[in-house]
């Protein structure tokens, strides 16, 4: 529950993909081969003894997802509401027992969740319109970082040799930490890419960081979930990849989260 940023890194993990018989075709040859494929599995997520959610990830890193998810979807309000996390593997799925604090439980106990959670989708088991949170409150100010295209160049530059899953399939998505300079110190990788924010949100949370000091920078398009998880976790800036989504832009503004999207070692996109 303490392991630092450092820790992990060091740390090994299970592969996250599976080797598969292929058919290859190239023009008008083809032939039998083997490809690494992204692993993804059923995972439920049981507090204090009641199953909340099934999410459909990656199997690595999963004690960390499942606080981020606790910490990012509101279930509980601070890391120190999570007194244990237990981990069980099954043949083709997972669980994630979380034992929180009893006030967070009884809160919990009043908000009806689906058990079925997509790879893709943004409001995994939400029930009906009424339960969607769309009005983020204002977040405390933090310090940006002070050259905003010289961190997020950096960023962009790093994050490749930190993709290890990425580069055995080209199937997954990255949610990176960075310093106010850009520097990564952490990354996490998963079929889905708010499944990988969860991830880097529970580890930087079990391990104390300061979720004040730095940004995340994410492979993806910066979609609606995205924004209100870093919103709600206090971190200033979000910069992505790939395009931002019209909700996602409106949330970030909202809630004051810097909002930069089509990030490149050359340039980026304020949107916020």
């Amino acid at each position: 529950m303490r392991e630092s940023i450092a820790e992990h890194a060091a740390r090994a993990e299970p592969a996250g993909f599976q080797l598969r018989p292929i058919v290859r075709h190239r023009g008008a040859s083809h032939g039998a081969a083997h490809d690494n494929v992204a692993e993804e599995m059923p995972l439920a997520l049981v507090v204090n003894g009641i199953s909340q959610v099934v999410m459909m990830v990656t199997p690595r890193d999963l004690e960390a997802f499942a606080a981020g998810f606790a910490l990012t979807e509101g279930l509980v309000d601070s890391r120190a509401q999570i007194y244990d996390i237990e981990l069980r593997l099954h043949a083709r799925a997972a669980e994630v027992e979380l034992t929180v604090a009893q006030e967070a439980f009884q809160r919990l106990k009043g908000r009806r969740r689906a058990l079925a959670g997509r790879t893709g989708c943004g409001v995994c088991g939400i029930e009906s319109l009424e339960l969607l949170d769309l009005a983020p409150e204002k977040m405390a100010p933090a310090a940006l970082p002070a050259d905003p295209g010289a961190a997020i160049a950096r960023a962009a530059a790093e994050l490749p040799r930190h993709q290890t899953l990425m580069r055995e399939t080209g199937g997954v998505h990255a949610a990176a930490w960075c310093g106010l300079d850009g520097a990564i110190a952490a990354v996490f990788e998963d079929v889905g890419r708010h499944n990988a924010l969860d991830k880097l949100v529970g580890h930087l949370a079990l391990a104390r960081a300061d979720l004040r000091g730095g940004f995340v920078f994410m492979s993806s398009r910066a979609s609606y979930e995205l924004a209100r998880k870093t919103a709600r976790m206090g971190i200033p800036m979000l910069a992505t990849i790939s395009a931002p989504s019209s909700l996602a832009i409106d949330i970030a503004a909202q809630a004051g989260l810097k909002l930069a999207s089509f990030c490149r070692r050359d340039g980026f996109v304020e949107y916020t």
